[in-house]
């Protein structure tokens, strides 16, 4: 059964910084491609991954390129977000995604309908 289990949201100043994880059980983090999204208060969840990563490629959305930061650690099967210079904008229940196969389909990148498996959320508050 393929699970993902996010942790590490909580509450900071503007300016501060989080690391998220994403473990996931039933699958090989290495062999799919995993995305974060997230969903703002009182909003629907974003279509659009804040980043994905898979095969070998990464690619973030421009409200959070150069601020938040994806890796993963295959070892322990887990993906990681370093966010930092966080703005209270940023706050949102954040999810991770993975959907097997490559990101990139047809020439597109992949958005939320072509994940399959998802996370129950993490919630990141940024106060100003």
């Amino acid at each position: 059964q393929v699970q993902l289990v996010e942790s590490g949201g909580g509450s900071v100043q503007a300016g501060g910084s989080l690391r998220l994880s994403c473990a996931a059980f039933g699958y090989t983090i290495s062999s799919c491609c995993i995305g974060w999204f997230r969903q703002a208060p009182g909003k629907e969840r974003e279509g659009v991954p804040l980043v994905y990563t898979g095969g070998g490629s990464i690619r973030y959305a421009d409200s959070v390129k150069g601020r938040f930061t994806i890796s993963q650690d295959n070892a322990k099967n887990t993906l990681y977000l370093q966010m930092n210079s966080l703005k209270p904008e940023d706050t949102a229940m954040y999810y991770c995604a993975a959907k097997f196969g490559y990101c990139r389909s047809g020439g597109r990148s992949p958005d939320s309908p072509d994940f399959r498996y998802w996370g129950q959320g993490t919630q990141v508050t940024v106060s100003s």
